[in-house]
């Protein structure tokens, strides 16, 4: 069986019209280029990032690793990265580029608070061009093809889970005329019907993969960056060391998307692209966008490694951590400083036994007390994630949680909505038993309620949400001191959180 997007819909009606015009050799030509992709378009479509976190731009990493991928192994395919935040391009500006720049496929990728956004980069570009084949991959329409593909007929193929391979035969396979039921981990059409291939095997050894394509964006590296964390003028990388995690947490999609795999590159690959980005891109602030580090498997081969790098006096290390595994690396945690680790983000998320065994995190309460007593101690910026709006939450227990995350003294605190992402288990539970009360995409950016509890409406649950941050933060004497504090790192946060007037927005949303 072939599968017909709606992409070959648009050349049968162009060859009719030149079948009926008798012109033989502009059918002939026309069935030569019939699948001729040529240049591919990577897009990061406009987008309002998450305003807790304030004023940054990131790089678009995912991206970033795809296109690197592709290049390596289509190395006549014309590549290019459009980020449309870097450029500062909005819709029209998007058009435009698109109509300059003539590519023969787009491919967007986004989270589902974005998922709209790249519907709409889709069909901007057939607008421009109907004949351009549109992809749209990630975790939102990884899980969700089904859905997406009948909500947008403006995509005509979604890339699900891992990419790099799956992208690469789809060119291969559209410019040989070959049939796309036989690629692994795609979704599209087939006339009237939807069509999903098997699901592709894993990548056994990320070291195989090539570094990101940075050389694609060298233009913008001097607009990355992210205020809050590093300061406005501190350039900004992302670089991938591992995929995947073991744990099963209810609300997260990341280990679902994965298999629930733990995979990593080696400590020294690690090492090694750590020391390109810095020496080669001036990156400064590097995060490590793992789901989390895994300090007891290899946070003592990653320290060996970085030890005796000279940009280890150039960097700043930022990455995630569980809480436990902070705890029962003691040790290690003053090593990780040495060579420039200076901030790590624990999901610490609840006070309540009872909500972390219902999240399925395997941690304890008395982890998070551990692990930020161990984080500040070494002079590493302690950084606890909170969630907010387990089904038996109550003003009561919201109020412990407050309590419980001012009592662990992290240097930051943020506070989340529970939000039941699609590919996850809470949202299989909660769509099954009609708790999600908003399916517009847009609010799920873990700010705004998406569900109420037992006890408390959604308007409560938002009011609650917007008292955990003023509890931390609204505090006059706390600002004080914190926009004093002698920890540049801490000063630049309690800045940050009053020159993005973060508490009025949150309290707008209420």
């Amino acid at each position: 069986m072939d599968l017909i997007p709606s992409f070959k819909v648009f050349f049968l009606k162009s060859l009719l019209t030149k079948l009926i015009c008798n012109n033989i050799f502009q059918v002939i030509l026309h069935i030569c280029f019939l699948y001729m992709i040529s240049k591919l378009l990577f897009v990061e479509p406009p987008r309002n990032y998450w305003f807790i976190m304030g004023e940054y731009l990131p790089p678009p990493s995912a991206l970033l690793i795809l296109a690197a991928y592709v290049e390596r192994e289509l190395p006549d395919l014309e590549i290019e990265i459009l980020d449309c935040q870097a450029e500062h391009l909005n819709w029209e500006g998007l058009e435009k580029y698109i109509e300059s720049s003539k590519p023969s496929m787009i491919l967007t990728s986004g989270f589902t608070c974005n998922a709209f956004t790249c519907a709409r980069t889709c069909e901007i570009a057939k607008k421009v061009n109907e004949d351009i084949i549109t992809v749209a991959g990630g975790i939102h329409f990884s899980f969700t093809p089904e859905e997406s593909l009948l909500n947008f007929p403006e995509i005509d193929i979604i890339v699900r889970g891992e990419g790099e391979l799956t992208i690469v035969e789809l060119i291969k396979t559209l410019n040989k005329g070959g049939k796309l039921n036989k690629i692994q981990g795609i979704s599209t059409r087939h006339k009237t019907t939807i069509v999903h291939t098997p699901s592709r095997p894993l990548i056994k050894n990320l070291d195989s993969l090539p570094y990101p394509a940075y050389h694609l964006v060298e233009d913008n590296l001097k607009k990355y960056h992210f205020t809050m964390m590093a300061g406005r003028n501190t350039r900004y990388m992302i670089l991938e060391t591992a995929r995947g995690c073991e744990y099963k947490c209810s609300f997260c999609t990341q280990w679902n998307n994965w298999g629930g795999i733990w995979r990593t590159k080696s400590t020294k690959r690690i090492a090694n692209e750590i020391e390109f980005l810095n020496e080669n891109y001036g990156g400064v602030f590097l995060w490590l966008t793992d789901d989390h580090v895994n300090l007891s498997y290899r946070g003592k081969q990653l320290y060996e490694e970085l030890r005796s790098r000279r940009c280890k006096e150039d960097i700043m290390l930022f990455f995630q951590a569980r809480t436990y595994d902070v705890a029962g690396n003691a040790d290690l945690i003053p090593k990780l400083r040495d060579v420039s680790v200076y901030w790590i983000m624990c999901g610490v998320e609840n006070d309540s036994e009872e909500n972390l065994k219902e999240y399925k995190k395997g941690i304890t309460k008395s982890d998070a007390y551990t692990a930020m007593k161990i984080l500040n101690k070494n002079d590493i910026f302690a950084h606890a994630m909170f969630v907010i709006g387990s089904r038996r939450d109550s003003h009561e227990s919201i109020e412990s949680l407050r309590r419980f995350s001012v009592d662990i003294a992290p240097d930051l605190a943020l506070y989340t909505t529970l939000t039941p992402f699609p590919g996850t288990i809470y949202y299989e539970i909660a769509k099954k038993n009609g708790w999600i009360e908003d399916y517009n995409y847009a609010n799920y950016d873990m700010a705004h309620a998406i569900m109420s509890t037992e006890t408390l409406t959604r308007k409560e649950v938002q009011e609650e949400l917007y008292r955990c941050y003023k509890n931390f933060y609204g505090s006059i004497p706390k600002s004080i001191a914190g926009v004093l504090s002698i920890n540049k790192l801490k000063r630049t946060i309690y800045r940050h959180m009053a020159g993005q007037f973060v508490l009025s927005k949150l309290r707008r949303l209420t």
